[in-house]
């Protein structure tokens, strides 16, 4: 997915439709000069509707979509029609996507589910004709109910991206060379800082034809949690990922600090996030020796998966998917 595509954040002005006006009508024909009120209601405003498109994964569609307003709802007319209603307008967005109220930042909802359907903006009701106010006291009430008026409010859109597999760690840590070696995504790889600046979804081909999607996130550096770097911006797409996958070179100065700043970065954003199940992979294998290695594995971390890879050779990544395959499968 290109940078230039993936938006994951939009601010709309929504209006819904007004209710149709009720009928003030008494019936007339050529037999029937003063007739009872047969004044029919209004239509119903149209909803503005939010639904979830699996084939979605961004934004952009709506980028350029400033204002969206729905219909108004018909007024109602003599002989007890009612007004049609207003067509709700629905909007298709990505799994993932949060809902917030612009002025005061409260969440609405959010949408998780292919075909999940929200009402943003609730449409008018249509107001009464004169026939609803007829009684038997009140034979011929002249007077109609005005349709409700219209709702107008500038909304957000915010995409969390939806995943089973976060990959989590500093620039240049192998994540994106990860995913393009177990996926069909091809990501920017290149060896500098902040390669990816957007997240990458990819969909990693297990055994017996399962799957499950992973999403290389842009490189935390230690602040993020205060807007450094890349900052809040992509660590709010980690919330959403059932496992986490910390991956740290081989040939990092020290692997416990490393992970250690990591999951304090995840832990001042969210404290939740470290309640995940995660997974710690040691990455580039093939720059060391055997020797080395077996060092090495004596220093890791003993509390958390740890498997070595090199997405080069291959080396591990197997094993890294079965790990992470029964990860995500344990209740």
């Amino acid at each position: 997915m290109e940078a230039s595509n993936f938006v994951d954040y939009v601010k709309i002005l929504f209006r819904s439709g007004a209710g149709g006006n009720g009928s003030m009508h008494f019936h007339r024909d050529k037999i029937t000069a003063k007739g009872g009120p047969d004044g029919g209601d209004g239509g119903r405003g149209a909803n503005i509707i939010l639904r979830g498109n699996r084939q979605l994964w961004t934004l952009l569609h709506l980028k350029y979509r400033k204002h969206i307003y729905a219909p108004d709802g018909a007024n109602g007319s003599g002989e007890l029609c009612t007004g049609l209603s207003g067509e709700d307008v629905i909007v298709d967005v990505p799994l993932g996507t949060v809902a917030k109220d612009f002025e005061t930042g409260e969440i609405l909802f959010e949408i998780t589910e292919e075909g999940e359907e929200k009402i943003l903006l609730n449409g008018g009701r249509g107001g009464k004709g004169n026939a609803f106010f007829k009684t038997s006291t009140r034979q011929t009430p002249r007077f109609a109910q005005q349709g409700e008026p219209r709702k107008e409010s500038w909304k957000i859109l915010e995409l969390k991206v939806l995943a089973d597999v976060g990959l989590v760690g500093f620039p240049n840590a192998g994540k994106s060379t990860l995913l393009s070696k177990v996926s069909a995504a091809k990501p920017v790889i290149a060896d500098y800082p902040f390669t990816t600046l957007t997240p990458q979804l990819g969909i990693v081909a297990h055994r017996d034809h399962q799957s499950f999607v992973m999403a290389d996130i842009p490189g935390i550096i230690e602040g993020a949690s205060e807007g450094k770097g890349l900052g809040l911006r992509f660590l709010k797409h980690i919330e959403r990922n059932s496992v986490l996958l910390f991956m740290i070179p081989i040939d990092a100065a020290d692997i416990k600090k490393e992970l250690k700043i990591l999951q304090t970065e995840l832990k001042r954003f969210n404290k939740e996030l470290l309640l995940k199940r995660s997974v710690l992979a040691i990455t580039k294998c093939d720059i060391v020796d055997e020797e080395l290695k077996k060092l090495i594995k004596k220093t890791l971390p003993r509390k958390i998966p740890t498997v070595l890879i090199s997405s080069a050779t291959g080396e591990g990544v197997q094993t890294l998917k079965d790990l992470l395959w029964a990860e995500l499968n344990t209740d």
